[in-house]
């Protein structure tokens, strides 16, 4: 009675442990999915205002590219001392401080915003010399005002000193870095504690679930960035009927700032329920792991509860990498992940510039299609992946394999962007001459034809008008137009000499929107995009799980803030750079700072720039395959090696068990030769 009343109370608490352990690694989830939807809502919004950044520092593709990697720098700078000490510490309350300065970093970002000066774009009245004196777009002015090239001489804007841009996108660039290092401890630490405290069945799951979250964040986040791209960037300071541009306008400028306010909040919004998470979710008296404890803990599981002190845990460093790095399965998946991550961080960080200046759509529109169309399509990859993963009980294996399918397809698939063209835009001096008789050439003297000569433009005039015979023109100067009737959008300019009979002489404000070729394309575009992204990202849990799975339990955490290291050091990093740079050999013409110096390229080369964009996407996911080969055979020769240790240990146990019986069996035997001798002794004493 007693003895059942005493198990009965031991199912009991072992029930109320794991209903509170359960309950935990709930909440945990539910913390931990809104802090990824957070940092993830935060970063995709950075990549959505890209365009907008170059346009109002005036900065080229490739420090752009320098300001989004700046988040990666950031977490090189800890994360390999965070994903190892931090394992050993209270994980969520480390999560919740990195909430907290990703936060800090975001409303640094905005910062520039209230402290600089307003924003001017570029237009005639601002470069042409005595433009009081006369306000015709054409303007002939004295020969002794010109250069050698027959070019007005341009006047540096007054006070262009104190509005330099410099110190302001350091301002952001420092954000981005504190973003990163508050970003650090978020995926190792958050990973393995679920991974510590979950079945290893429902393990997959879990993270599967986190992952998409995170990617269900950049869906909010670029439809922010369309949202702020529609509201011009000094709203509330200046008269909105005073701008002649609009949002399709290269030199338009959204409320980039607004955004990263509002990623702001959300972040530090993230942080607070991990400061009331347990640091371990098994209490000190550890109970045992029955069935009704599954759910709750495994026994593979790393004991995350251990206590060592900090000169210990720095002691067992530099042997823990030495081991780490001797992995050759590990070093194999390093080395693909790196080479595939830049190839996804590059394509990623200038799609929606592709789409704007390929397929020539706004700003708002390309941020709106990323968000509504091919985000989603990546989530519900990721998620069906991990239900694939447990549905069909994966192993390493089988994990490898699949995730290399998915890619391989993915890659074939996106051999197809390559014919999906659009030719470049009509602009006169740019991409056509001025007649059918010249030849254009990238130049700068290019711009400059008989039908203007007269007037005397500027190069480095921006301010582009739409001919009545359907071709761009660089600004109303270099249309040869001579008067202008209305003001602001309206505006009409008129007698321009370049454009001819056909186009009645006329221009209005803003390119022509001769894109009939890239309409009937882009659905094509999209359609394609979407099927790759959700067969590519199929792979990503398997692939995850695989990093997990070919280590050691003990050096779980190390191994994934190792690899997050890596990937951020050597592709998070210089992706976007040279992404960037690789880019700006493109431009066709490029924007002159008030200042001096060049600014953001306004009109791309269509055809270069795909070929390069795409090329050096394609190029790095096929050097990743390469690699892969040898990977594969590595794996298959740990897990044969495993399998023989196994089968060794079990006929161990299984020789020592037996022996024991037999043991057993002797001494139960003798037991019983024993007590029949004694038997019949005392029967012959008995006759007796």
């Amino acid at each position: 009675m007693e003895g059942g009343a005493q198990q009965r109370g031991d199912v009991q608490k072992n029930r109320k442990t794991c209903a509170s352990s359960c309950s935990g690694l709930k909440m945990f989830l539910v913390a931990l999915s809104f802090a990824y939807f957070a940092k993830a809502l935060s970063g995709s919004y950075m990549k959505s205002t890209i365009t907008q950044l170059e346009r109002r520092f005036d900065i080229p593709s490739y420090l752009v590219g320098i300001i989004d990697g700046s988040f990666e720098m950031g977490n090189l700078l800890v994360i390999a001392f965070v994903s190892y000490f931090g394992a050993k510490l209270h994980r969520p309350k480390i999560i919740a401080v990195g909430c907290v300065l990703m936060s800090i970093g975001t409303f640094i970002i905005a910062l520039p915003h209230f402290i600089t000066g307003r924003y001017e774009y570029e237009s005639s009245a601002r470069w042409v010399v005595n433009s009081t004196l006369n306000t015709s777009p054409c303007s002939a002015g004295s020969t002794t005002d010109l250069t050698p090239n027959n070019e007005l001489p341009e006047v540096p804007a007054a006070g262009c000193e104190g509005d330099s841009n410099l110190s302001m996108w350091i301002y952001v660039l420092l954000g981005n870095v504190l973003r990163g290092i508050g970003e650090t401890p978020v995926q190792p630490l958050g990973i393995s504690y679920i991974d510590d405290f979950a079945t290893e069945e429902n393990a997959a799951l879990y993270v599967g679930c986190v992952q998409t979250i995170s990617v269900v964040g950049p869906v909010f986040g670029y439809l922010l960035g369309s949202l702020c791209a529609k509201i011009y960037v000094d709203i509330g300071f200046v008269k909105l009927e005073s701008i002649t541009i609009t949002p399709a306008d290269s030199r338009w400028v959204g409320a980039w700032w607004l955004g990263y306010l509002i990623a702001g909040i959300i972040t530090l919004l993230s942080a607070i329920p991990f400061w009331f998470l347990p640091r371990s979710l098994h209490g000190p008296d550890k109970p045992e792991q029955s069935g009704l404890m599954k759910d709750c803990a495994a026994n593979h599981k790393y004991p995350a509860e251990e206590r060592m002190s900090f000169i210990e845990m720095a002691k067992d460093f530099v042997p823990t990498v030495r081991t780490l790095l001797g992995h050759p399965v590990y070093l194999i998946y390093l080395c693909v992940t790196i080479i595939q991550l830049n190839s996804l961080i590059g394509m990623v960080t200038y799609k929606p510039k592709y789409i704007e200046q390929h397929f020539r759509q706004s700003a708002s529109k390309a941020n709106f299609l990323m968000g509504v169309i091919n985000i989603p399509a990546v989530a519900f990859g990721i998620f069906s992946g991990g239900l694939l993963m447990k549905k069909m009980k994966l192993n390493i294996m089988g994990a490898a394999k699949f995730a290399f399918v998915t890619s391989l397809i993915g890659y074939i698939l996106s051999l197809f962007f390559f014919a999906m063209s659009c030719e470049n835009a009509k602009m006169a001096g740019v991409t056509l001459p001025y007649s059918s008789v010249e030849e254009t050439s990238k130049d700068k003297e290019s711009l400059l034809n008989a039908c203007n000569a007269k007037c005397f433009c500027a190069d480095n005039n921006w301010e582009p008008v739409c001919g009545g015979d359907d071709v761009t023109y660089v600004s109303p100067c270099h249309a040869g137009c001579s008067q202008s009737t209305g003001s602001g959008k309206d505006a009409v300019f008129s007698n321009c000499s370049c454009i001819g009979a056909a186009g009645n002489f006329t221009a209005i404000r803003g390119q022509c929107a001769d894109k009939e070729d890239c309409d009937r394309m882009f659905p094509y575009f999209l359609a394609l995009s979407v099927i790759t992204s959700f067969i590519i990202s199929l792979g990503g849990t398997p692939g995850y799980m695989l990093l997990i799975r070919c280590i050691k339990p003990q050096l779980k955490s190390f191994a994934l803030g190792f690899h997050a290291l890596a990937t951020h050091t050597l592709a998070g990093i210089p992706a976007p750079i040279y992404f960037g740079a690789i880019i700006d050999t493109t431009c066709l013409k490029w924007a002159q700072k008030r200042c001096g110096g060049l600014g953001a390229c306004r009109i791309y080369n269509t055809t270069a720039y795909r070929i390069a964009y795409l090329g050096l996407t394609l190029s790095l996911r096929t050097v990743s395959f390469l690699i892969c080969i040898p990977g594969f055979v590595l794996l298959r020769r740990q897990l044969r090696r495993e399998e023989r240790d196994a089968l060794r240990a079990t006929s161990a146990n299984g020789g020592t068990e037996l022996e024991a019986l037999r043991k057993e069996e002797f001494v139960s035997a003798n037991s019983e030769r024993s007590q029949a001798s004694q038997d019949n002794g005392t029967a012959r004493e008995t006759r007796l």
